[in-house]
């Protein structure tokens, strides 16, 4: 017999927590994406001349890869108020809790390889004072938020879309 899921309004609303940890989800990723768009704006961010033309191709390509990569990560932080969301999901729940269960994992794994990253020889040498290092750190931080709130996120809604046999 083929399980079914209930329909919308069988579910629970999302709980006020949830709502609020997927909306600071967007929050979290917007400091970033300011930063690298003020970068590739040509504001000075902390690079020299040089390390924005040779490492970060700024200007050039360099431009279109830094603000397109703000518009993604602006975009993918938008996709957890899809879990917290009452209207129709363009997925089946089973389908989009995997998928944000997946992206939970993921999430848990580039933040740990960005903490890697932080405090290797190759990200400090790039900047060119103490101060550029810190606004660099204090931009990017909450970026580290993101992989617990999408994971509380998820579970809440995974456990609102169980069916009754799962129980």
């Amino acid at each position: 017999m083929p399980t079914t899921s209930p329909p919308v309004s069988a579910v629970a609303h999302a709980p006020a927590w949830a709502r609020r940890a997927a909306h600071a989800i967007a929050l979290c990723a917007l400091p970033s994406g300011l930063w690298r768009i003020a970068m590739a704006s040509g504001v000075n961010v902390g690079y020299s001349d040089r390390v924005l033309r040779e490492v970060f191709d700024i200007p050039g390509w360099g431009i279109a890869y830094v603000v397109g990569l703000s518009v993604i990560t602006e975009l993918a932080a938008l996709l957890p108020l899809l879990l917290v969301s009452d209207r129709r999901r363009p997925l089946s729940p089973r389908t989009l809790g995997a998928l944000a269960w997946a992206a939970s994992a993921v999430l848990i794994v580039l933040a740990l390889w960005q903490v890697v990253v932080a405090f290797t020889v190759e990200s400090r040498t790039y900047m060119t004072s103490g101060t550029a290092h810190a606004v660099w750190a204090i931009v990017f931080a909450p970026l580290f938020a993101i992989p617990a709130l999408m994971t509380a996120v998820t579970w809440s809604y995974t456990k609102r879309h169980r069916s009754p046999a799962e129980g």
